[in-house]
């Protein structure tokens, strides 16, 4: 069953703390004020948007508690949820689609959001329209998650700006022959996501995936490629993996993976 991310409320906060994000680094104050007001409409304490987003929050935070506290947790979320008024949720996440689309742009729908999975899963437990037996699963798997140790990022020594500058002209002066402008940009953004928290590489990612997305979905309609059956199964692939990145958190491999793809989209537009 497809999930519906404009029904997920935890996904419309997310994508509008991104378009906060790239407004306060883009120097949008405009932006950035609409961006804010929206958030304090929807998802104050007292809203029932807000009161959606704490508990499944709670659910998408939790970690090494014990199986049967996990347990518990769950069965206290459910009951709490299924007590909130579902027509005033279903209400204002219609008005918030509606505002996002009137102030924002429906481009904000496509911002990257690397946790997207986990807040689905989260999602459909409390969706009617979710079977019983694929809810029971879903369940299962949250609680896995909440019961098992968290996964914690070795701490990054914050990069002195004489060193980062230094360190981003060697790679410019060394690669600057042998990559394409966008695998050098982003290069340049992975490094500097080590000393700005990853903002200015998602900022990057959230354009350049659908980018090489609608590239390669072109170029499925090239003859040489229609004919081209082994071709033609590898672009779809391509698109494959390319949307499957909206849903993973950002790695070396993921990296590696787009620059890949971003050589493969330069020959097919040679």
């Amino acid at each position: 069953m497809k999930h519906n991310k404009k029904r997920n409320t935890s996904f419309l906060y997310e994508i509008l703390v991104r378009e906060l994000t790239y407004s306060i680094v883009s120097k949008e104050q405009s932006r950035q004020n609409t961006v804010l007001e929206i958030i304090k409409k929807y998802f104050g304490p007292e809203c029932v948007l807000g009161k959606e987003l704490s508990l499944c929050r709670t659910l998408h935070e939790t970690t090494d508690v014990s199986k049967d506290d996990a347990e518990k947790i769950l069965a206290e979320i459910k009951r709490v949820y299924f007590g909130l008024a579902q027509p005033d949720i279903f209400t204002q996440q219609t008005e918030l689609i509606n505002t996002i689309n009137r102030d924002l742009g429906k481009r904000t729908f496509s911002n990257f959001v690397p946790n997207f999975k986990s807040l689905a899963t989260i999602s459909q437990i409390f969706d009617d329209k979710v079977p019983i037996k694929s809810k029971v699963l879903l369940e299962s798997k949250i609680i896995e998650k909440m019961s098992s140790e968290e996964e914690v990022d070795p701490v990054l020594k914050p990069i002195d700006n004489l060193v980062f500058k230094k360190f981003t002209e060697k790679f410019n002066d060394k690669y600057s022959d042998s990559l394409l402008e966008n695998q050098k940009e982003l290069l340049n953004r992975y490094i500097v996501s080590f000393s700005d928290n990853g903002i200015s590489l998602k900022m990057f990612l959230n354009d350049e995936i659908p980018t090489l997305t609608e590239s390669v979905t072109k170029s499925m309609n090239m003859q040489e490629i229609k004919e081209d059956t082994i071709m033609s199964k590898k672009a779809s692939q391509v698109i494959s993996l390319l949307e499957a990145f909206k849903e993973k958190d950002i790695d070396r491999e993921m990296i590696s993976q787009i620059l890949k793809i971003q050589e493969l989209v330069s020959e097919l537009e040679a």
